[in-house]
């Protein structure tokens, strides 16, 4: 469109219909073809390991997957990635994380964070912290919550997806709720006005307005504390807890989540806080340690995911004394119950919970420990992590059509699940970020 005056009026020269403008006339260039081959490929669904793959990759998709000889003879003159001995296997996915969050196995290492570190600087951390995720060999993350960092996951979110800094898609949930006095900051002075780890919200109408704040700047997925204070209830025979919010105010933000097309994750430990947000309709149960067979049932009949993250409570449990210990014995036994019912369960870590030095992939090695076939584990990070995000059409497979995830390890993650602590090779969205000989 040009513009010229015309006996001092202002003329705007518009393209006639089906006429390009002069800066779009150029054609776009074709998308790039990458072939990614190794001996060996888990799609992430199938049960088989199949031999001697390839993956192609036109942009960001998956075109197709096929014998490896087969698909380099017709890619032409594509740029192929051979992989030799490895494992193809889809991005994985965590779907428990806290970028904004360096480990706080004490309260004192919780505090200094919120107390010590602005945002922009928590912010800048949270940028290696989302590196180290796709190092990792995690495309995607569900990253719950800021921790007093208000909504800086989703600018960090948006940095990724501008290419400015790399790191995994991310789906936040921004600040999370609580109700006043039950989440930290807690025991200081009441001359004090401290930072708050979560946005308070007292009654139903604010837990509504809260929700509809939080998905206005950007939340992807709605977060809340069900309980806190978890105890060995002797009488009872289980994991106890204090809930947070009453039935009325828990339903409200379900519900008004719901209502404009949020899911909803509940951290939820003891019986209590678990039993609360299953009255409540949650999405996602995160933790869970306190699950007995009758929330197990309950689970499985109301459609719920669990996201057990077990690394990061074997890695607090010592530091943090009292019932924490027992936690991870509890968790153990629950783990194996919830397998056998077929609950579905996700993977996910509470990254940020331990310190981003630590990797994610040390879970794995605690569900295979805990009952889960190789197999099974990765599909927790995969196809199931993708449906619980909604994602399946995308994420999670290695098949034609779904987003170019692929990540590849050396030799057999089937036969030595630690070998997915040592990605070698990462795609995302069909961009090579890593290739290590």
């Amino acid at each position: 469109m040009r513009m010229f005056a015309l006996c001092g009026v202002l003329v705007l020269s518009v393209p006639a219909f089906g006429q390009a403008p002069r800066e779009a006339a150029a054609a776009k260039p074709p998308e790039k073809t990458i072939v990614v081959k190794a001996a060996r490929l888990i799609d992430g669904r199938s049960e088989q390991v199949r031999r001697n793959q390839a993956v192609v990759v036109v942009g960001q998709r998956i075109r197709e997957v096929g014998a490896a000889d087969e698909v380099v003879r017709k890619a032409g003159q594509a740029q192929v990635v051979d992989l030799g001995d490895a494992t193809l296997l889809p991005g994985l996915i965590d779907n428990h994380t806290h970028v904004l969050l360096q480990g706080d196995i004490t309260a004192g290492e919780y505090d200094e964070q919120l107390l010590k570190e602005s945002t922009p600087y928590r912010t800048i951390r949270a940028t290696v912290a989302a590196r180290t995720a796709l190092m990792n060999g995690f495309t995607t993350i569900r990253d719950l919550e800021t921790e007093g960092a208000m909504y800086a996951d989703v600018d960090v979110k948006t940095a990724i997806q501008r290419g400015i800094i790399p790191g995994p898609r991310m789906y936040v949930v921004t600040r999370a709720m609580a109700p006043t006095g039950m989440y930290p900051l807690l025991g200081y002075s009441w001359e004090l006005r401290m930072p708050e780890g979560v946005q308070i919200v007292d009654g139903p109408d604010n837990a509504r307005k809260a929700v509809r704040e939080q998905v206005k700047y950007g939340a992807d997925w709605i977060k809340f504390y069900a309980d806190r204070k978890y105890y060995w209830d002797e009488k009872k025979g289980r994991l106890a807890s204090w809930v947070n919010f009453t039935d009325e105010e828990a339903k409200a933000l379900v519900d008004e989540a719901h209502r404009i097309g949020r899911k909803v994750a509940a951290h939820a430990i003891g019986w209590d806080g678990i039993d609360a947000a299953l009255r409540a309709g949650v999405d996602t149960i995160e933790h869970g340690d306190g699950l007995t067979d009758d929330l197990i049932d309950r689970l499985v009949k109301q459609n719920v995911y669990w996201c057990p993250t077990i690394y990061v409570g074997v890695y607090v449990a010592e530091g943090r004394g009292g019932v924490w210990p027992r936690m991870v014995e509890l968790e153990k036994q629950a783990f194996a119950k919830a397998l056998r019912k077929h609950v579905r369960i996700s993977f996910g870590t509470d990254a940020g919970g331990f310190a981003w030095s630590e990797n994610q992939a040390k879970e794995f090695g605690y569900m295979v420990r805990y009952g889960m076939t190789p197999m099974q584990a990765i599909q927790s990070a995969t196809t199931v992590a993708a449906a619980l995000l909604g994602e399946s059409q995308n994420l999670g497979e290695l098949s034609a059509g779904h987003l170019a995830d692929v990540v590849a390890v050396d030799g057999d993650p089937l036969q030595d699940i630690g070998r997915l602590e040592h990605i070698r090779f990462v795609m995302k969205g069909g961009e090579i970020f890593k290739n290590e000989r």
